[in-house]
């Protein structure tokens, strides 16, 4: 998800899109819209790449074949350096759109290493400095927009590249 501003997107920092999630949450309990025990939050690391493989293993949601990446997403080799509106390019088998590319998506987790041997629904870091950013954007190669591809950054960051956005998940209270 991107903020506009005049039809034109805006950098977001970690904090303002856990500020919106909150908010989101908020005015969805006061409209009577929102399940009991559910919050709208940040994807978990785990969460999002779940979601961007859409039950596949290979690298990208559509296969191991790079040159198709531009049927996905917008990233270097096509974008002319800016992001698209969401929606433009084919979804992923789960009909999410924009997952490669376009822009960073800001995850929930502190950005760490990743536990040793097979892990289900592996937990982030406990602390950190930086967050987890998924998905590459609109000026990365397409190695970078892979779907196990892992970037972090501050989370106060406001990049005037315009390249940070975030996609909230509604999920189930995590402090009730």
């Amino acid at each position: 998800m991107l903020f506009r501003s005049e039809g034109k997107p805006e950098k977001v920092s970690w904090h303002d899109a856990v500020a919106y999630c909150t908010k989101l949450t908020g005015r969805e309990k006061a409209a009577g819209r929102l399940p009991g025990g559910y919050e709208y939050r940040l994807p978990t690391e785990a969460e999002w790449e779940y979601a961007c493989r859409a039950g596949t293993t290979t690298a990208f949601s559509f296969g191991d074949d790079e040159s198709k990446l531009g049927e996905y997403a917008w990233y270097g080799g096509n974008s002319g350096r800016t992001t698209h509106p969401v929606g433009q390019k084919k979804p992923n088998g789960w009909g999410l759109y924009d997952m490669h590319g376009n822009v960073f998506e800001w995850c929930q987790d502190w950005f760490g290493n990743y536990p040793g041997g097979s892990v289900t629904d592996p937990q982030g870091a406990a602390t950190g400095s930086d967050r987890v950013l998924r998905g590459g954007y609109w000026g990365s190669d397409a190695g970078i927009c892979r779907s196990a591809y892992r970037d972090a950054d501050y989370p106060g960051t406001l990049n005037d590249s315009h390249y940070l956005g975030f996609r909230p998940v509604l999920a189930p209270t995590t402090n009730p």
